[in-house]
């Protein structure tokens, strides 16, 4: 009997998906195009890390002028606020000034981030509404200041992409071009946040771009590159998350329990 085990997938594949769509799996490889990818990609990256430091100032202005009725924009938690039980109308109310903008500005607002730019980006040809890249931020920074349990991570990835999807309609350039740029701005607002490139350029490759090339990676991992820098620029160098010591010098056992968790 003949031996077809060669012709069995080992993985599942995205191929149909992406051809249904219209969407290249492969293109020549051309430098030029690359480095015009590229420079655009590090100039989506330069804007959105700006934009990301503009979101936490409004989430910390938001923040004060809800729960604290002063105007600054110093980080602060709603937890020290004195409003008693008054305080339980302030995320209702940030909950129905985002519902408006959703109804009569965008609804491209709604979500997280992440899956609205990956449905774009199999049904859309990348293209996402400009309004998302303003919108989006200050309803955010609404939602968030007055309470919300919400992260800064989607609104900045969803942002970036927005820019970059948005850069991607002003200029000349193929539908698989724009994607790139989209997964660039998205994955560089995530660097941007938490100064993280490497874990930004995985997430790209995994849910954004559907590929491992050259002409993807390198103006992704440019991107990401530039986010994290702009991120030590405008957020400094600290740990963004606080961590306790590491002990300097564990012990043979602890080495042993180490080694055994992986």
């Amino acid at each position: 009997m003949k031996n077809n085990l060669s012709n069995i997938p080992i993985s599942v594949t995205l191929n149909s998906t992406l051809e249904a769509e219209n969407i290249a799996l492969k293109t020549s490889y051309n430098k030029k195009r690359l480095v015009t990818i590229s420079l655009l990609a590090v100039a989506v990256a330069i804007a959105i890390s700006f934009i990301a430091k503009l979101l936490i100032y409004l989430i910390d202005l938001i923040t004060n002028i809800s729960f604290f009725g002063q105007f600054s924009t110093g980080a602060t938690s709603p937890a020290n606020n004195h409003l008693g039980l008054w305080v339980i109308a302030i995320p209702a109310l940030g909950g129905v000034i985002v519902g408006l903008m959703a109804l009569y500005g965008s609804k491209a607002i709604r979500g997280h981030g992440i899956p609205e730019a990956m449905e774009q980006i199999l049904t859309n040809q990348s293209k996402i509404k400009p309004t998302v890249t303003y919108l989006k931020p200050v309803s955010s920074a609404i939602s968030i200041g007055t309470g919300g349990p919400f992260g800064a991570e989607g609104p900045i990835i969803a942002t970036g992409g927005a820019l970059g999807s948005t850069l991607g309609q002003l200029v000349k350039i193929t539908h698989n071009e724009r994607k790139i740029l989209l997964a660039a701005g998205a994955t560089a607002g995530m660097s941007a946040i938490f100064g993280s490139p490497i874990a930004a350029i995985f997430l790209a490759v995994e849910l954004l771009l559907f590929e491992f090339s050259p002409r993807s990676i390198i103006p992704v991992a440019l991107a990401c590159i530039t986010g994290a820098a702009g991120h030590h620029l405008l957020f400094g160098q600290h740990p963004v998350f606080a961590s306790a010591a590491v002990i300097d010098t564990p012990s043979n056992t602890a080495l042993a329990v180490y080694s055994i968790m992986g």
